[in-house]
């Protein structure tokens, strides 16, 4: 009975995190949460049954690095873009929560998945807040030696920081990037546009919010 408890729990705690990974589109969403939160705890509780004392702690912690290789492929590289971090996080995060739950530490499985529930739900709305001053900048530019450290100078010397920066081939001659940018101040996208439009080699520019 103790058994099967822990693992619906570990079902609910595991649906209720990866439930926000699934809203927003990410490559390990709803099942995959809830898998990781029932392996983690199953796999404690055979641990705990079948071998306790030392082996039982080396069971836990070839699960903290299972799970590392399994957060691993959540991350994914888009040209010069790096995306899923947040996601591997929240694997192996989850996997501590049934690892909790395995051991019957119900009070930190609970903590910890509410704690979860407002970093990913509510945080991620005051993140855009906080970052409200972020735009994106969309450009061609000739595909020559220096071209990208150019327009990366041009925006350092308007006290504009570069988020993220992806690039992607257009032609044999030109390449398209696109910036996520950090405004300054009281600094319009469009004066960066303009800018960087005044660069030799730099065409095509396209902004958005």
């Amino acid at each position: 009975m103790v058994i099967a408890l822990r693992l619906v729990l570990a079902v609910i705690f595991g649906s209720i995190i990866g439930l926000e990974r699934e809203l927003h589109n990410h490559p390990a969403g709803f099942r995959t949460h809830i898998l990781v939160c029932i392996g983690s705890t199953l796999f404690t509780l055979v641990s705990i049954s079948s071998f306790g004392g030392d082996d039982s702690s080396r069971v836990a912690a070839q699960i903290v690095s299972g799970i590392g290789f399994l957060g691993a492929g959540t991350i994914l590289r888009e040209g010069a873009t790096i995306r899923g971090l947040t996601t591997a996080a929240s694997l192996w995060s989850v996997a501590g929560v049934g690892m909790a739950i395995g051991t019957g530490y119900y009070w930190g499985a609970t903590l910890t998945t509410a704690l979860m529930v407002v970093v990913l739900f509510f945080f991620y709305s005051l993140e855009k807040r906080i970052w409200q001053r972020t735009k994106t900048v969309d450009i061609t530019v000739a595909d020559v030696p220096g071209q990208l450290g150019k327009v990366a100078s041009k925006l350092g010397e308007m006290g504009v920081s570069i988020k993220s920066v992806d690039i992607s081939p257009e032609s044999s001659k030109r390449v398209a990037i696109q910036f996520i940018l950090q405004m300054p101040g009281t600094m319009e996208i469009h004066q960066v546009a303009g800018s960087l439009a005044q660069l030799e080699g730099v065409s095509n520019i396209k902004t958005q919010d």
